[in-house]
């Protein structure tokens, strides 16, 4: 084994390439820290984790402050030790997503590490179940695109071979929903899968109406109704309607996981590598989900999770949406609808060293003193 001697922190801020809007936010900016550990060999492993507008900034004080201090001098192949003491060396901040994005930008650098070291891709060292994933397209479902646009983008997207399209809702009436749904099951077909997303927007009446127009359009789940925090009232919902409930994205511990999946409040999980902590935990709510017989379906970051989901047995779907653009040489290999994990060893994303360092901000370095 060998043992860590310098950790670099570092932040970009990514611009989206298209507008992003929801029923409760627009996505104006990505903040990203970056986390680079290398070992006493010479071998470097590169994590990320990222924030939507604000909070980088505090993501990045915590690691620089906190926690990359912890590291130096650990052996970089004891990655659930690591986790485990560095969550608890902050336990008083745990379990919130300032702690957890900043446990997963580590954590992904050890796995990166351990990958390279091992010479192997992700998705093999973790399980190496399948070496493929359909894809749904969430880019071409914002808010504020107009109807026609929406079935365009569908269309587009069952043409190309992807299985599904997610559509935002929440506009101020259920008639506007239901319009913008009509439309694009009208177009695509009834084989054709359509995913909506309320983006934590409704009470649990108003949940309750719009389950009626989803049942009517066979939509193949209904994403974060209400405050994902609030497990009873989401247990309500999916106990009165066929739709699968989906939530995930907004939460943090495999203990909130546990308790959704334990009385029956979600029907698809949409765990976040980056909101979760990172890979070690991500695998524990996999590995949760699949003992419950559910669905994973994860949130963002399909750069990395596409190996995550091709070393489980229950995920069925990788969302599309791009967000490492502009800072890899080579995006992720996607064929007819299909998303393929990255067979070169490490974590599967090929990184533009020379693009990130003219975009890096907020700069630190611990390291070993000779």
């Amino acid at each position: 084994m060998a043992k860590i001697v310098k950790v670099e922190i570092y932040m970009v801020d990514l611009q989206p390439s298209v507008l992003r809007t929801d029923a409760i936010q627009s996505f104006e900016s990505q903040q990203t820290p970056f986390v680079t550990i290398t070992d006493s060999e010479g071998q470097k492993g590169t994590g990320y984790s990222y924030t939507i507008g604000k909070g980088g900034t505090a993501v990045m004080a915590l690691l620089r402050d906190d926690l990359i201090p912890q590291l130096i001098g650990r052996e970089a192949e004891e990655i659930g030790g690591i986790w485990r003491d560095l969550m608890f060396s902050i336990h008083a901040l745990v379990v919130g997503p300032i702690s957890s994005l900043a446990l997963a930008a580590i954590d992904i650098a050890l796995w990166d590490l351990r990958c390279i070291r091992a010479h192997q891709p992700l998705y093999r060292t973790l399980g190496g179940v399948k070496k493929s994933i359909p894809m749904y397209t969430t880019e071409g479902g914002w808010l504020h695109i107009e109807t026609a646009d929406l079935v365009a983008d569908a269309l587009d997207a069952q043409a190309k071979g992807y299985s599904g399209s997610k559509i935002k809702i929440g506009l101020p009436t259920i008639a506007q929903d239901r319009a913008r749904l009509k439309a694009v099951r009208d177009a695509v077909g009834v084989d054709y899968e359509i995913m909506v997303d309320a983006n934590q927007s409704f009470n649990l009446a108003e949940a309750k109406r719009r389950a009626t127009i989803l049942e009517e359009f066979n939509i193949a789940w209904f994403e974060e109704p209400m405050p994902a925090d609030d497990i009873f009232q989401h247990t309500l919902l999916a106990s009165g309607t066929s739709v699968p409930i989906a939530v995930g994205e907004s939460m943090y511990s495999l203990s909130q996981f546990k308790d959704y999946l334990t009385v029956g409040g979600a029907t698809i999980v949409q765990v976040d590598v980056a909101r979760i902590g990172g890979i070690t935990p991500w695998m524990k709510v996999a590995h949760l989900a699949e003992a419950f017989n559910v669905s994973v379906c994860p949130h963002f970051l399909m750069e990395l999770h596409v190996s995550l989901v091709c070393a489980i047995p229950n995920a069925p779907w990788l969302e599309y949406i791009p967000q490492l653009e502009g800072l890899t040489k080579t995006g992720m290999k996607i064929q007819n609808g299909q998303a393929f994990p990255s067979e070169k060893p490490g974590i599967g994303i090929d990184w533009d060293v020379a693009a990130i360092n003219t975009s890096k901000i907020d700069v630190h370095s611990s390291e070993v003193v000779a």
